[in-house]
């Protein structure tokens, strides 16, 4: 009886491995081992009047016979393994034609995400006036939504055109990697952003020593590395997974919890990390802007001059609008219990702080900044005369 026959057909996404090792037979007994994926092996002994052992998956005895048995060696461990190639992202939604007018809306936006993003950065760095701490930090975070939105939009587009995406597994975890590093660095470059008004505001006479090119220059590359070792410490959380089948993925990109509903390892621990690690950057973060902006809040309140009062707000509030769309909706999906949120909801808040927050930063700093609006007046007049 050939033991191929009930060997199960693979799945899409699924290699399964299985290789007859001897067969010998000796004082009218059959040994027979069959090695399975990494180190499960199987060795059956039956005798040669009964009927034979077949093994599925390295765990399921498929006919047992009368005083046979089966002996699982020490590199045996009990459980049906399977080696997952691929994942099957679901996205928004399967009606056709909300992928349609889905379609055509998330394209005007990223459209807008580039252009916006791209024109601030190109302002900042061919104006003089905008040669500040304050910009290059601007400029650093319009180059992150735009890297942000396009780890996520690309894909989310390709899945509304083809209802299901397939992706292997190298291109989740580059793209999850990308998400979460870029994030990270968003935060940061908002913790760094609320601190430099800080020093503009609340001391004035030390903002050249204490916002240098120097201390700029620290900043940024600090908001980068945090955003690397935030996504090392995802992607590590992943590799340390199994996943032994289900490979459809809820969401519209590979983001980290609805992956981790597929795994068939014990999460306690992996599945925790990743979540203390965002919580970490968030809550230092939002202690960072949180002081910033009652320092100022209280130096303003004490400014006797109504006009200064109205010019030093109005330089901040930019910076505190961004601060609340972004930290609004990522405390909602990496903070806050995932029981008391669907999976949909989920879905919701992650587009609006992966796909719209980016198109929002640009508008949000140009029509709310009047130097950056008289730097994109002058511009436009160089440009038509």
């Amino acid at each position: 009886m050939p033991l191929a026959k009930y060997l199960p057909h693979p799945s899409p996404g699924e290699k399964r491995h299985h290789k007859k090792k001897r067969l010998v037979q000796s004082l009218n007994c059959y040994f027979m081992d069959v090695q399975c994926p990494g180190r499960y092996k199987i060795t059956t002994v039956f005798s040669q009047a009964q009927t034979t052992v077949l093994c599925i998956d390295c765990s399921t005895v498929l006919c047992q016979p009368t005083g046979g048995k089966v002996q699982f060696t020490e590199e045996m461990e009990i459980g049906n393994r399977t080696v997952v190639t691929e994942f099957i992202l679901l996205g928004l939604t399967k009606d056709p034609t909300l992928c349609v007018i889905f379609f055509v809306l998330f394209l005007g936006i990223y459209a807008v995400t580039l252009m916006g993003n791209i024109s601030i950065i190109t302002l900042i760095r061919s104006c003089s006036q905008l040669h500040t701490p304050m910009y290059l930090l601007l400029s650093h975070l319009a180059f992150v939504d735009i890297c942000l939105s396009t780890s996520v939009t690309p894909i989310m587009l390709i899945g509304f055109l083809t209802q299901e995406l397939v992706l292997p597994v190298p291109g989740c975890e580059a793209q999850l990697y990308s998400v979460v590093l870029f994030g990270a660095a968003e935060c940061f470059l908002l913790g760094a952003m609320a601190y430099d008004r800080y020093v503009a505001i609340c001391s004035p006479l030390l903002y050249s020593t204490h916002m240098s090119p120097r201390v700029c220059i620290l900043f940024v590359g600090a908001s980068y590395l945090g955003g690397c070792v935030n996504g090392w410490i995802f992607i590590s959380c992943l590799l340390n997974l199994s996943f032994c089948g289900p490979n459809q993925i809820n969401h519209f990109f590979c983001d980290f919890s609805p992956w981790l509903k597929l795994s068939c390892s014990d999460i306690s621990v992996f599945g925790v990390i990743p979540s203390i690690s965002s919580g970490s950057i968030i809550e230092v973060t939002v202690i960072l802007i949180a002081f910033s902006y009652i320092s100022i809040l209280t130096t303003i309140l004490k400014m006797r001059s109504t006009e200064g009062r109205h010019k030093a707000f109005s330089t901040c509030t930019s910076h505190l609008t961004a601060v609340t769309l972004y930290y609004g909706t990522i405390t909602f999906i990496y903070v806050m219990p995932k029981s008391i949120y669907s999976t949909d909801q989920n879905k919701v808040v992650s587009v609006f702080y992966t796909v719209v927050i980016p198109m929002l930063n640009p508008l949000i700093y140009s029509l709310r900044n009047k130097d950056v609006k008289e730097a994109l007046r002058k511009a436009t007049i160089r440009l038509y005369t």
